[in-house]
């Protein structure tokens, strides 16, 4: 005879198990894209593909080139002969709608 906490358990179990599940499909899927993004080289060509790409974007792209940085590079203190830049980062906040019922944006 099965107890109805042990169903609880087994039911519980099953929820958790297929949101897991769910989560790791999806971010499966957006790695697939990341690892098939085609690689462009960084040369005077690059502006114009940009602009003729739908939306002036283009999504999940690996570029290769020699990057100079704005200032002096970072060097390292850990490897000896090791340099490096810092990007540019960009943040889009998105629009915030308010919640009523949970009250919360």
């Amino acid at each position: 005879p099965i107890t109805p906490g042990e169903l609880l358990c087994l039911g519980s179990s099953l929820a958790f198990s297929g949101i897991f599940y769910y989560l790791y499909r999806k971010k499966a899927k957006a790695v697939a894209r990341i690892q098939e993004a085609p690689k462009l080289q960084v040369d005077d060509d690059l502006p114009a593909l940009v602009s003729a790409a739908d939306g002036r974007c283009l999504p999940y792209v690996a570029l290769e080139g020699i990057v100079l940085p704005a200032k002096a590079a970072l060097t390292s203190h850990y490897h000896e002969g090791l340099q490096g830049v810092i990007q540019k980062l960009l943040l889009k906040e998105h629009r915030l709608i308010w919640n009523s019922l949970a009250r919360s944006w």
